[in-house]
């Protein structure tokens, strides 16, 4: 059974990098990055100063799209787990090759995050985790 929500969900600002495109919406941001792209430290900082652009004092939520291959400079997870209002982390793969690498860039985060094989499960994921990081600061 499918829940459809009466909110549309609106792409706040979209971002068109070398390696990729990035979707911000209210509270969260989806990555999508081409087939063969390396995610460098570099191209990371990218991403993380459109997080400071859009979540500067505001919890967020990130989404992975792991639709194409690419590889990730695991340390780039030292440096995006001090995002202190990354509250939430999914990567959505539907490939077994991305789960076995998700077991180690979990390694490197060690912030919650989390594996999804759909869209709509990650999603609903990070709104709840961004719901409970509400309430505790409330």
């Amino acid at each position: 059974m499918k829940s459809t929500s009466t909110k549309k969900t609106v792409v706040v600002r979209e971002y068109n990098l070398d390696i990729g495109t990035v979707q911000v919406f209210d509270d969260y941001m989806v990555a999508s990055f081409d087939e063969g792209a390396t995610v460098t430290l570099e191209r990371t900082y990218q991403v993380i100063g459109i997080s400071e652009i859009h979540f500067r004092d505001k919890d967020f939520g990130y989404i992975s799209l792991r639709k194409n291959s690419y590889a990730i400079d695991p340390t780039v997870y030292n440096y995006v787990r001090g995002l202190k209002n990354l509250k939430a982390f999914a990567i959505v793969s539907k490939k077994e090759i991305d789960m076995h690498n998700f077991k180690i860039e979990k390694m490197f985060y060690k912030k919650p995050m989390e594996f999804f094989i759909e869209y709509d499960n990650a999603l609903a994921w990070v709104k709840k985790r961004l719901s409970s990081s509400k309430k505790s600061k409330s």
